[in-house]
């Protein structure tokens, strides 16, 4: 049992990490009401943690391979469980996003270790076992996370979803001291901090104008100017990297147009399979009446058929050309998200199910080649930084893609609010029905009017989605195509994690 307690301390800390990606989500409406708290609040507690995922994970291992992964690690877990500690003591919305970005800057120390310390802590067919169930636990995460946080909102309060993870950063923090070694790679040259400052700043930027799109128009100077900062920034990054004797990201590694395939369709997977969730969750909770757990549990369809699935294809299609694999789950991704565009406002929970299984099995079926086929498409030497890029632009794409289908939800709601002419100020509707208060709409109506309003708020809600489902539904289907197009040749079987240089980089 003893050999096995390093594994229990990485996984216990990845687990956390990837739980708090979703476990917000069936929260948001009670932290709504909690805080008084805008649409774009909401987005920002969100979009925050995936920013920062993503824009340090590179950065992260980087530096893990230069001072020590284990030391990085362990930084990671404090600073996540301190950061989990003061998200649940915020008193504003503010505060809890700035404590949310905390999270984010500890889960990518934590996240970028991972893999380089179980190829440390063990050989041979033992290190094909850790490494089973450290993608297993990847996997539960995200099936765990909208239904534990579905179960501390409403048996306890949404404070509880963060303090939970208190007494499991102690206990790994306890673990990783007595029995994880410390390693590091004697050929680190340090880490490239101007790539990850213009990186950071052309996602933060994009991220920002999307999320205020809503307020402030397309046109907009704001809009204009933060998309031409974003712009700027992201010339500036490929200008350092291209320039630096130690770049962040090699921009060779897209001179293979299987790995510029494969990132396309890892950012794609998450803004098609994913970002919706959050308005999927204000919809059963504000609209349908749901509490967090049975909203946790309407979505636990995708959840469940993914793991199936992932485990049946990692079984019975390892050698089967990834191009099929990656590309074929993001057409299912795609044809799952257009499922539930059929939902309308007579609709129950009930119309998601069948689209949210399809999604998860384009999720199992993509994901699991996904990482080993970055790592594949490019020189051996790089292979750790590809699939640190690969994770890179999984939690990138999660962040613009909250961000970016929550502006096309806000204006597909407030077309609907403005056609129908019912309410005197359908701005102010919408942000109150964005910000989880349809009930509070529907009672501020006079009485007579009450059933007509109810009804609305049901229109405006589906019309929402509606599109927000297309969206998604062409984002996937173009990521597979992307996939098909691109992922021409045959890839080569993945190298084992451990040959990475950079061990720190993520591929999962």
């Amino acid at each position: 049992m003893r050999k096995w307690l390093p594994l229990i301390a990485v996984c216990l800390g990845a687990f956390m990490l990837l739980v708090d990606v979703t476990i917000v989500t069936v929260a948001l409406p009670d932290m709504a009401t909690s805080l008084h708290t805008t649409f774009a609040d909401l987005q920002w507690v969100m979009d925050v943690y995936a920013l920062a995922l993503a824009a340090l994970l590179l950065g992260a291992g980087s530096l893990a391979d230069q001072i020590g992964r284990r030391k990085v690690y362990l930084a990671g877990l404090v600073l996540f469980a301190a950061a989990s500690l003061a998200c649940g003591l915020a008193t504003g919305p503010a505060a809890l996003i700035a404590f949310r970005g905390l999270q984010g800057v500890g889960g990518a120390a934590m996240f970028a270790t991972t893999m380089a310390l179980l190829s440390g802590a063990y050989q041979g067919r033992d290190r094909g076992i850790a490494f089973g169930v450290w993608g297993a636990v990847n996997g539960a995460a995200a099936a765990a996370g909208p239904i534990l946080g579905g179960l501390l909102t409403e048996h306890l309060d949404w404070r509880w979803i963060f303090y939970v993870n208190l007494p499991v950063s102690v206990l790994a923090v306890v673990v990783t001291l007595r029995v994880v070694k410390e390693s590091r790679n004697p050929e680190a040259r340090g880490v490239d901090l101007p790539g990850l400052v213009t990186f950071t700043l052309s996602a933060g930027a994009l991220t920002y104008a999307l999320i205020r799109v809503g307020d402030n128009g397309w046109t907009s100077t704001t809009t204009l100017g933060l998309l031409a900062l974003s712009a700027v920034s992201l010339l500036a990054f490929l200008l350092v990297q291209r320039s630096s004797s130690r770049p962040m990201l090699d921009l060779a590694l897209f001179r293979s147009p299987a790995f510029v395939g494969i990132m396309i369709g890892g950012l794609l997977l998450s803004v098609a399979a994913f970002s919706y969730l959050v308005y999927t969750s204000l919809w059963l909770q504000s609209v349908l009446g749901l509490g967090p757990v049975a909203a946790g549990l309407a979505l636990l369809p995708m959840s469940i058929v993914a793991f199936l699935v992932a485990g049946l294809a990692g079984r019975l299609l390892h050698g089967a050309p990834p191009r099929f694999t990656i590309g074929g789950g993001l057409l299912l991704i795609g044809a799952g998200a257009l499922l539930q565009a059929t939902l309308d406002a007579g609709s129950t929970w009930t119309a998601l199910v069948l689209g949210l299984a399809v999604t998860g099995a384009g999720v199992g079926l993509a994901t699991p080649a996904m990482a080993s086929s970055a790592m594949a498409a490019v020189p051996q030497a790089r292979a750790g930084m590809a699939g640190g890029a690969l994770n890179t632009a999984r939690q990138l794409g999660n962040a613009l893609g909250i961000a970016l289908l929550g502006a096309v939800f806000q204006a597909g709601l407030l077309d609907s609010l403005r056609t129908a002419r019912t309410l005197p100020d359908p701005l102010r509707t919408a942000d109150a029905l964005t910000g989880g208060q349809a009930g509070a709409v529907i009672a501020q109506a006079a009485p007579e009017q009450r059933p007509a309003v109810g009804h609305l708020v049901h229109v405006a809600f589906a019309s929402g989605l509606q599109d927000t489902f297309l969206v998604s539904g062409a984002l996937g289907l173009a990521g597979g195509a992307a996939v098909l197009l691109l992922v021409r040749r045959p890839v080569a079987p993945a190298r084992p994690p451990v040959t990475a240089p950079v061990g720190s980089a993520v591929a999962g």
